[in-house]
């Protein structure tokens, strides 16, 4: 029995001889492809932050110095001043579309990238006003509440336009407006007698910490970084596509 059994074995290693030289067939699974990383998230930001912050120094000392009102306004809300980081933002959005579409990084599709954030920049006032016929919001704090959330709600549109431009200029933007809200709060506190501790009209009398909270951290890490990054994601748009006609 036992001789049978190995003369079955060694027909079946005769039937299925191995072939040396032929390896065994693999199946190769294709990488997947990405698309260009593009350039670093800080080597984007850092530029602009960094003028930025020089042009935010110069309007502060500019009005310290009680020079051209035209320039350097002091009147509440900044009056429009020539000199003034809000006329950055849509150089810096054009700058950072530009700079992402010269390295092969863009939107899925260019009515989108520019469609939303011009959607965004519609709902965010029209949120506010309908926000603001709510009885919460019938205080100064409730109604800066209010236009806080209405204009986050709306940036994020202006973010899933073209996330990765989204998420630079969201960076920018904190960057830009968190040296705004410190200074705020010194001036403030020192009635330095600067638009960055001018009272709001209409706004009632409040300790200077809670001052402080309603009329500058609120509304400098929400109202302005959402109105940055609205902004700033049209323009970007506008950029990417200057960049992707010359490269193309």
């Amino acid at each position: 029995m036992a001789t049978r059994r190995s003369m079955v074995g060694r027909k079946s290693a005769r039937v299925a001889p191995q072939r040396p030289g032929r390896p065994t067939a693999r199946r190769v699974v294709p990488a997947k492809r990405r698309g260009p990383a593009g350039p670093h998230l800080l080597g984007l930001v850092l530029l602009p932050a960094a003028v930025t912050l020089g042009v935010t120094l110069l309007r502060l000392g500019g009005e310290l110095m009680e020079w051209s009102p035209r320039y350097f306004s002091r009147v509440a809300g900044g009056g429009l001043a020539v000199v003034g980081i809000t006329w950055l933002v849509p150089i810096v959005g054009f700058y950072f579309g530009h700079r992402l579409g010269r390295a092969g990084v863009g939107p899925s599709s260019l009515a989108r990238a520019a469609g939303l954030p011009i959607a965004a920049l519609v709902l965010a006032p029209a949120f506010a006003w309908f926000g603001s016929r709510l009885e919460s919001a019938s205080t100064a704090t409730g109604l800066v509440a209010v236009w806080a959330v209405a204009s986050v709600v709306a940036a994020i549109l202006a973010v899933v336009a073209w996330p990765r431009l989204g998420a630079v200029l969201v960076a920018y933007a904190f960057a830009a407006r968190l040296p705004v809200a410190g200074i705020m709060w010194w001036a403030i506190h020192g009635n330095w007698g600067t638009h960055y501790d001018a009272p709001t009209p209409g706004f009632p009398v409040m300790p200077p910490g809670a001052r402080w909270l309603w009329t500058g951290l609120v509304p400098q890490t929400t109202i302005w970084v959402s109105g940055t990054v609205m902004v700033g994601a049209l323009f970007g748009a506008v950029g990417w596509f200057v960049a992707s006609r010359r490269t193309g």
